[in-house]
C-alpha cells in the first residue's frame, strides 16, 4: 500500500465525544534498525520479537471542539504529564493528513507502562503504537470502514510517524520492517514474517536485565542521526540486509547456534556504529560487558541456546528457547541479578501483538 491509500477522506464529526483503550507490547529488535530518512522511513531492514509483558497501556478520551487547533492533555501513570506533550504534538503534525479529525476534538491521553519508562526497554515503541492504535479505533467510530488488515497497516503506518520501532508493535510473534528482498515487508509499516517459524522459536522467552533504570544517554532522534556520513554506514546497511536473509532460512530450520552467531553480532554492530560516529559514544556499562561475559561462558559450560541482544542502551535482553527456562533463570537470579540496578530484572517472552481494552 501507499501512504495516500491511508488519507481518511469521510468521517462523520458529528459524534461528540468516547473512549478508547488498547495494551501494546514493546519489540525487541534481533536484526537493527539504526538510521533513517525523512519521514521515519528506515535505512536498513529490521525484524523484531513482539514482547508480552512489556507493554504500554493507553486510553484516549475524545470531546467534540469548536476550535481548530490541536488540544490534548497527557497524563502518565495517573499525573498529569508535560513532557510528553511536544512528542505528541510533533506526532499530531506529522499523521493529521492520515486523520483529519484530530482537530474536531479534545484529546485526554491516560497512558501507563508496565515496566520502568526510559530504561532502555522501548517505551516509544509501546507507546507509540498504543496511541496510533487508540486513534485507528476513534476512526472506526466515526464511520470508517476499515478491514482488520487495513486497520493494523495504517496502525502500523500511523505508529511508525512517531517511534519509528512503534510500526513492530501491533502485531506479533515476529515483525519485519523496512523494504528487503528476502522477506514480504515494506518501510510504510511493519508486516508479520511470512516465514514458517520453526517450533525451536515458539514462545522465545526474554529476561530483560536492568542494568541502568536512568534516562538514556543518548536518545533515538540523536543516534540515528549519527548514522548521516557514518564512515562504516554503507557497509552497515548492506550488513543487515544479509543478516536478515540469513535470520530468515534460520528461523525456518530451528538452528538455534546460528541464531545465537547472527542476533549477538548484530547487537554488538549496532555499539559499535556509536562507539565509531562522531560524536562516539560507549552506551554499554561496566555491569553490561560482565553480563555479556557470563552469558558466554555458561553457553559453553552447558551447551546451552542462551544468547543476548542489546539496544541503544545499557539494559541486557537475555533470549533463549523456553525448554531452557528453568535452569537459564536460576543462572539469571544466583550469577546475573546481582549486575542489575537493585537486582532488578523483567522476565518476559514473545507474545501476539497489541490487545483492544475498550471501545
Amino acid at each position: 500500500m501507499r501512504a495516500e491509500d491511508f488519507i481518511l477522506k469521510n468521517y462523520n464529526s458529528s459524534i461528540e465525544n468516547g473512549s478508547v483503550k488498547w495494551s501494546s507490547p514493546s519489540n525487541i529488535a534481533l536484526i537493527k534498525y539504526w538510521g533513517k530518512r525523512e519521514n521515519q522511513i528506515p535505512e536498513n531492514p529490521s525484524i523484531s520479537f513482539t514482547l508480552s509483558n512489556c507493554k504500554t497501556i493507553t486510553e484516549v478520551t475524545y470531546t467534540k471542539k469548536e476550535t481548530s487547533d490541536f488540544s490534548f492533555e497527557v497524563h502518565f501513570e495517573g499525573k498529569k504529564n508535560e513532557a510528553f506533550e511536544p512528542k505528541i504534538r510533533t506526532f499530531f503534525e506529522r499523521v493529521e493528513d492520515y486523520v483529519p479529525f484530530l482537530r474536531d476534538y479534545h484529546f485526554k491521553i491516560d497512558t501507563a507502562n508496565t515496566f520502568p519508562h526510559s530504561s532502555g526497554i522501548a517505551s516509544s515503541a509501546s507507546g507509540m503504537s498504543a496511541l496510533a492504535l487508540c486513534l485507528m479505533s476513534i476512526e472506526q467510530e466515526l464511520g470508517a470502514d476499515d478491514t482488520l488488515d487495513y486497520f493494523n497497516k495504517k496502525a502500523s503506518f500511523l505508529a511508525r510517524l512517531g517511534s519509528g520501532s512503534a510500526c513492530r508493535s501491533i502485531e506479533g510473534e515476529l515483525v519485519v520492517w523496512g523494504q528487503n528482498e528476502s522477506t514480504e515487508s515494506s518501510d510504510l509499516y511493519g508486516i508479520k514474517f511470512d516465514g514458517d517459524l520453526h517450533p525451536n522459536f515458539k514462545n522465545y522467552q526474554d529476561t530483560i536485565l536492568l542494568v541502568d533504570k536512568g534516562e538514556k544517554q543518548v536518545s533515538s532522534t540523536v543516534g540515528h542521526k549519527l548514522m548521516f556520513g557514518h564512515p562504516f554506514a554503507t557497509q552497515r546497511f548492506a550488513q543487515a540486509h544479509d543478516n536478515l536473509a540469513k535470520l530468515k532460512t534460520v528461523l525456518e530450520s530451528g538452528d538455534l547456534k546460528a541464531f545465537v552467531k547472527i542476533v549477538e553480532s548484530e547487537a554488538l554492530t549496532l555499539h559499535a556504529m556509536m562507539m565509531t560516529s562522531i560524536p562516539y559514544f560507549i552506551l554499554m556499562k561496566p555491569n553490561t560487558l560482565q553480563i555479556i561475559n557470563k552469558i558466554w561462558e555458561f553457553r559453553v559450560a552447558n551447551n546451552s541456546n542462551i544468547c543476548f541482544t542489546l539496544d541503544a542502551g545499557a539494559n541486557v535482553h537475555v533470549l533463549y528457547p523456553e525448554n531452557e527456562k528453568d535452569s537459564i533463570l536460576e543462572f539469571i537470579k544466583n550469577e546475573l541479578a546481582a549486575y542489575c540496578q537493585n537486582g532488578h530484572f523483567i522476565t518476559d517472552h514473545v507474545g501476539n501483538g497489541a490487545e483492544l481494552i475498550k471501545k
